[in-house]
């Protein structure tokens, strides 16, 4: 979960759509959301300078203290700002039984649940979208890490570059965008 724990915060429900406000970064704005209004592709790409080197890594500020489902700060903390490349291991979502919980929770409610970005707080991703908890969690365990697809994605505060790598808007390393047959899927 390192760039998993990012999204792994929080359980609540959003009314939120998932349509970026935004389409395509420009290299010269400092807030990195200078944007047009065309029509809107997937994944909305980002710049490098996103993950300039900022007070805590590519952060200004380290991971919250209390995440959700117990996930370890150290950890959280080390993939989320210093990190570009690498996670915790395969498939440690799946031994935070407080997740697991929640989510069953929310799929006997039929709920959707937020991940948050476990620097900012902001809300990046909302699943279910477009699919049931079965396939979410079905998806999420063949592949080791949740599997989020775009529908399920809130693009104003999430970009993917060039390379692939999943970041939010502040910095914080989140996954890949790792494609299959049925769309972009971002690993977090």
């Amino acid at each position: 979960m390192g760039h998993k724990q990012s999204k792994l915060n929080s359980n609540q429900s959003s009314e939120k759509k998932n349509q970026p406000k935004v389409e395509n970064e420009t290299n010269n704005n400092e807030n990195h959301n200078d944007t047009t209004n065309k029509q809107i592709s997937y994944p909305v790409v980002g710049t490098e300078s996103i993950m300039k080197k900022k007070k805590h890594g590519t952060s200004e500020t380290p991971v919250q203290k209390n995440l959700r489902w117990g996930c370890d700060f150290k950890t959280a903390d080390r993939i989320c700002n210093y990190n570009r490349h690498y996670a915790e291991h395969s498939g440690y979502f799946q031994k935070k039984k407080l997740f697991l919980k929640d989510a069953e929770k929310c799929k006997k409610a039929n709920k959707t649940m937020l991940f948050y970005d476990s620097n900012t707080g902001k809300p990046l991703y909302e699943a279910p979208k477009g699919r049931g908890w079965d396939e979410f969690l079905r998806e999420s365990r063949a592949h080791g890490w949740p599997s989020f697809r775009d529908p399920e994605v809130i693009w104003d505060d999430v970009r993917c570059l060039k390379n692939g790598e999943a970041v939010s808007m502040a910095g914080t390393h989140l996954g890949h965008n790792l494609p299959d047959g049925k769309g972009n899927r971002k690993y977090n």
